[in-house]
């Protein structure tokens, strides 16, 4: 197992147990944990990546309605939404020093 993955496996706890406890900096922990996993990802799983920063959010909110445990589904959705930001985010800067200085 290499760092990139032992680091994506930290996010998606932080992201679990963020939506039953607070943790300081959450966000921040989970979106430099995407920008970590993000080094890693290989240009054919880009598109999937970018889309899955996008769709997350969305989605999240739709849970929010279920009785009982809505509001932590939400929570951990919308976390692991913040951690694929963060890999979103790498791949496209990346994207963009690619074209203008390659």
């Amino acid at each position: 197992m290499n760092i990139y993955k032992i680091v994506g496996i930290i996010g998606i706890l932080i992201a679990i147990v963020g939506a039953f406890v607070h943790i300081p900096w959450e966000v921040a922990l989970l979106s430099l944990a995407g920008v970590i996993v993000g080094i890693s990802i290989v240009a054919d799983q880009h598109v999937r990546v970018i889309v899955s920063a996008i769709a997350l959010p969305v989605v999240a909110a739709s849970f929010n309605e279920v009785p009982q445990v809505g509001p932590w589904i939400t929570a951990i959705i919308a976390g692991l939404g913040h951690l694929a930001g963060g890999a979103a985010l790498f791949i496209i800067l990346r994207n963009i020093y690619n074209r203008m200085f390659s």
